[in-house]
């Protein structure tokens, strides 16, 4: 007789098989599923830069970054994301002596704004 763990742990394995079996989605499959939650992103990252504006704040290298990053929306080479990822990256070889705050700042500072 098969313990029903085993059976379970049989099921999830095969389910896992299958997934990686899938095709990829089509274009209308990629569209139907993700066109609302990436319209979304898009709606948040105008807003925070309507409030940013709002507030009078000035030039910020997190600020400067998430603009300087919007442009490479529109590369095509569906290279997209490692453009940005490079963009926020901060190649430096030497560590800092200490963090400006309690963690990442997501973008790397211009000289004279760590501080």
């Amino acid at each position: 007789m098969v313990s029903s763990a085993k059976l379970s742990l049989e099921r999830i394995f095969l389910s896992s098989i299958v997934a990686i079996m899938k095709p990829p989605l089509s274009a209308d499959e990629l569209l139907e599923l993700y066109f609302i939650e990436t319209r979304h992103k898009l709606l948040d990252v105008a807003a925070f830069l309507d409030r940013m504006e709002r507030s009078g704040v000035e030039e910020d290298f997190r600020l400067k970054a998430l603009k300087d990053a919007i442009p490479l929306l529109e590369n095509t080479g569906a290279k997209r994301c490692a453009a940005i990822l490079e963009l926020f990256s901060d190649h430096s070889e030497v560590p800092i002596e200490k963090a400006p705050g309690k963690g990442a700042a997501g973008a790397v500072p211009l000289s004279g704004d760590a501080e």
